[in-house]
């Protein structure tokens, strides 16, 4: 590769490293290209999965601000630039990765942090943020729900006390 393209190459990655909210750097080898295709169309339309040269990689990624994937950049690595929801393209990873024991997650990087393949890997683990907003809901729909109760708890229970009073006083009388 000529010296313009590959400052080209740096330049697109350079790109995508910025855009992205998070990066999971993979080891491919043993994939077929029907696999790659695959996982390309399981990840989805905000996520691209791109093979690039490792030298290229580091320079674009330092030159976007990432620091610490120097170490996880060894062998042939694919890069999967997420935009969106980075747990869920970490589950289908995980997921593509249990069926094709060919693919291995090398790495990441999300909010600010380098991951190595294990930590990687435990993102998948987490909620992701559709299912974090929808316990928080039903968490917050459960505590009002309560104080609901216990707003209406306190009359009911003073009615209650005043009627059997009532009662008693009419079976004295």
């Amino acid at each position: 590769m000529k010296r313009p393209e590959k400052e080209a190459v740096v330049a697109q990655l350079t790109e995508q490293f910025r855009n992205a909210d998070a990066v999971y750097l993979t080891e491919y080898r043993g994939l077929t290209v029907p696999q790659v295709s695959e996982l390309r169309e399981k990840l989805g339309r905000d996520t691209s999965y791109t093979v690039a040269k490792n030298t290229l990689a580091r320079i674009a990624a330092k030159e976007a601000g990432i620091e610490g994937l120097d170490d996880l950049l060894k062998g042939p690595t694919a890069i999967t630039f997420v935009k969106g929801d980075f747990i869920e393209a970490a589950k289908t990873l995980r997921d593509f990765a249990k069926t094709n024991k060919a693919l291995v997650i090398s790495g990441g990087y999300a909010d600010g942090t380098v991951y190595d393949g294990e930590g990687a890997t435990k993102l998948a683990d987490m909620m992701s943020r559709p299912q974090l907003l929808a316990k928080f809901a039903g968490d917050l729909k459960a505590t009002t729900a309560k104080a609901a109760y216990l707003f209406v708890a306190v009359p009911t229970k003073a009615v209650r006390t005043i009627d059997a009073l009532r009662e008693k006083q009419e079976k004295a009388a």
